[in-house]
């Protein structure tokens, strides 16, 4: 009888599993929670064996060593089932960044809801949305309303336990003071998948903030401070009339058309950050890319390899793992980092560059006090052809080569310096390096450069020291 039962307890669960009754997600739990069970019913069954056996005399059978193999799973699969069962899957899940529809028809179907919210709002007050679950568009509005379309999704394994879903999980406003707060009230549910797209539409002078755990951001047409706070997400802002704060873990950061400053920080994959008329400070780690173009103000960026700053910059900047490509910079600039090419186009004012394994190239459009040190990769430095400057260059294993004739250049065995004034002596120029050489140069006589050469900081020459081979690492 005990393996009559468990053919027919397998073969009712397999199949209201094909019959999509109830699916993988909710057999585990079932599992999870009432496995003991199991034993209970396989006991019960071989005491009525015992018993029928004693009024047959005959001998009963005993549980056998299949027996206690199968009880012995049942125990050990059951305890890692019910482990299991107490693991907050869905915090994993946001953390690894997986949708709620990779596991539709595994964990349960997916059904679609829509819905639909609007009231006056009030004036000078801010709005929060939290959406944990789901992308969030806001952009203006031509009245004086909120508005919000939901986009719903629900897994569940039927009709009703989807519309069961979505009545406990309906976004709601609520308004307190001059706070007015979006919750999408995805966990309304519980732990059943939720995830609701929100597109909102409100005045446009409203300071808006944003709580997203998974889903895009997408904010347009702002007339006040925007805060968002967001993970795995691909985050963009544009046309704002005041501050923007980003805070972020994964994903992509875009921000543009920006009049007031501009502050972005944690672990994100990209960020391009352009046409801002105020400051912008960039904190954190940034693993593929960074790409900043027109800022009129000081920009600011630190991470664990990169310390940069510098008062604006009229053209662009491109900064990767390897290589920082940047033109028409005003300084004061100061920037430490190690294991980059560095090229500097077109830069104004005061230099002081530090940076470990890695080829520097400088071209200077109005010149300042320069201070460059360097380990194990080339310099090359150009100045406008009537610069006035003092030069104090020194390097170790390499040479240093001049275009002005004014310098004084020693090129020993060991070590090579040079020295000198140039015109009226008025900045001051200071060149360090270790492992390799010095180019001072003039504007006029550096040949054009190639249109997106694959290491900018050997285009057009040959420096006189081996190739700089850079490790790829975050930024």
């Amino acid at each position: 009888m005990a393996g009559a039962f468990v053919l027919i307890v397998l073969g009712v669960v397999f199949l209201m599993g094909t019959m999509h009754i109830l699916s993988i997600g909710r057999l585990a739990h079932l599992f999870a929670s009432y496995w003991p069970v199991l034993l209970i019913f396989w006991g019960v069954i071989k005491l009525l064996e015992h018993q029928r056996a004693q009024r047959e005399g005959t001998r009963s059978s005993g549980i056998g060593a299949g027996g206690v193999f199968l009880v012995v799973m049942i125990v050990v699969f059951g305890l890692i089932a019910t482990q299991l069962e107490r693991v907050n899957w869905s915090g994993i899940r946001d953390n690894i960044n997986i949708d709620d529809s990779d596991f539709n028809g595994i964990f349960g179907q997916s059904y679609n809801f829509n819905d639909h919210l609007e009231q006056a709002f009030p004036a000078a007050a801010s709005l929060k949305i939290i959406d944990t679950r789901g992308a969030v568009s806001v952009h203006a509005s031509d009245d004086n309303k909120i508005t919000v379309v939901v986009r719903k999704r629900v897994s569940a394994d039927n009709q009703s336990d989807a519309d069961e879903y979505d009545r406990k999980s309906k976004p709601t406003i609520t308004t307190i003071g001059g706070l007015v707060t979006l919750n999408a009230n995805v966990e309304g549910a519980g732990d059943h998948p939720v995830e609701t797209d929100l597109d909102v539409s409100l005045p446009r002078k409203v300071a808006v903030s944003i709580t997203s755990r998974r889903g895009d951001v997408n904010l347009v047409g702002r007339d006040g401070s925007i805060d968002i706070s967001a993970q795995h997400s691909d985050t963009s802002v544009e046309d704002v009339n005041g501050n923007v704060k980003v805070s972020q873990e994964k994903g992509s950061v875009k921000i543009e058309q920006i009049t007031g400053d501009v502050h972005v920080e944690g672990r994100v994959n990209e960020v391009s950050v352009a046409d801002v008329k105020g400051a912008v400070q960039l904190d954190g780690e940034f693993q593929e890319s960074v790409k900043l173009a027109r800022i009129a103000k000081t920009v600011t960026f630190k991470s664990s390899r990169t310390d940069m700053e510098f008062s604006k910059i009229e053209g662009s900047l491109d900064l990767d793992s390897d290589e920082l490509h940047a033109e028409q910079i005003t300084g004061p600039l100061h920037l430490t980092t190690r294991s980059k090419n560095i090229r500097l186009d077109d830069v104004s004012g005061d230099v002081r560059l530090q940076n470990d394994n890695g080829a520097i190239e400088v071209g200077m459009r109005t010149l300042g006090n320069v201070q460059i040190d360097s380990k194990n990769g080339g310099i090359q430095l150009s100045l406008p052809d009537k610069a006035g400057f003092r030069l104090d260059a020194r390097t170790r294993d390499g040479e240093i080569q001049s275009d002005f004739g004014e310098l004084k250049v020693d090129n020993g065995e060991h070590e090579a310096k040079a020295s000198g004034s140039v015109g009226n002596g008025s900045a001051h120029i200071v060149l360090n390096n270790e492992h390799d050489g010095i180019e001072i140069r003039k504007a006029s006589s550096q040949p054009p450069k190639p249109p997106e050469p694959p290491n900018p900081a050997k285009a057009g020459k040959a420096l006189p020291a081996p190739k700089v081979k850079v490790e790829p690492t975050e930024n």
